[in-house]
């Protein structure tokens, strides 16, 4: 039983990463990886895909064994993630590897923010940083891989396309792990076609929150929102989320803050 099990989990590392498997017979329906069809539309929304929140995640029962061996070289996860960095080479994975698992058991979705790692434990947050350009976006890594000397992190389609290397197929990144206690937020509340309706507002939540509440005006339109923040994770939060329902000024997004 356990020699079953060592075989199911080292095809789960080998069919997670999709950029890293070897091809076996009639496993995949395309040889190469590629971009999705690429709308405008499609395009307008991956590159605005907020920031997922950030939660500390109990390690994952599936794809964290202390070593594996993948084409015949062994490799290890990390007992910690806490105070990870690293700064390298990032590719990404798309249309072929679209809806297979992942080694956590998790099926690839190459239009969620999510990666693919040798060594960190699975699933944790990261915040990656295209150095070329300055972009950054927060990914949840629930993968293994990439199985390529010169490369330390393989994300998801829509992850290239926050940090503009898409096209490019490869970028130098900053990988950087981070927590619920670290990751901090912008809270933003409602949706206002008028300028002094959403002042009224703000003067409401401000009033019955005790916190600094200001009015923006959301990109590209003419509508204007409620913010506040940055503010940590948990209960502030979802005070506030509370608050915001009693009083019914609308929908809440919350997006983490790149730094």
């Amino acid at each position: 039983m356990r020699q079953l099990a060592w075989v199911a989990l080292l095809f789960g590392l080998l069919v997670g990463c999709a950029s890293q498997a070897p091809r076996e017979s009639g496993r995949y329906d395309q040889d190469q990886d590629a971009a999705p069809i690429l709308t405008p539309a499609v395009m307008e929304r991956l590159a605005n895909l907020p920031n997922p929140q950030v939660l500390d995640l109990v390690p994952s029962s599936r794809g964290n064994p202390p070593t594996y061996n993948v084409w015949g070289k062994d490799y290890q996860v990390l007992s910690t993630s806490e105070g990870y960095s690293e700064e390298g080479n990032a590719s990404w994975y798309g249309t072929k590897f679209h809806g297979r698992l992942t080694s956590s058991g998790e099926p690839f979705d190459m239009f969620t923010l999510t990666a693919a790692h040798r060594s960190l434990q699975i699933p944790v947050f990261a915040r990656v940083t295209n150095l070329a350009n300055g972009k950054s976006t927060i990914v949840r890594i629930n993968d293994r891989g990439p199985f390529h000397s010169n490369r330390i992190i393989d994300l998801s389609f829509a992850a290239a396309v926050k940090l503009d290397f898409h096209e490019a197929g490869t970028a130098r990144v900053r990988v950087e792990t981070i927590s619920e206690k670290t990751q901090k937020y912008l809270v933003d509340v409602g949706n206002f076609s008028d300028l002094q309706q959403a002042r009224l507002a703000k003067g409401q939540l401000s009033a019955t929150s005790g916190v600094e509440v200001d009015v923006v005006r959301t990109q590209g339109t003419s509508m204007y929102r409620l913010r506040i923040g940055p503010m940590v994770s948990g209960a502030p939060i979802e005070r506030l989320r509370a608050l915001v329902a009693t009083l019914g000024l609308g929908r809440v997004i919350i997006s983490a803050v790149d730094y």
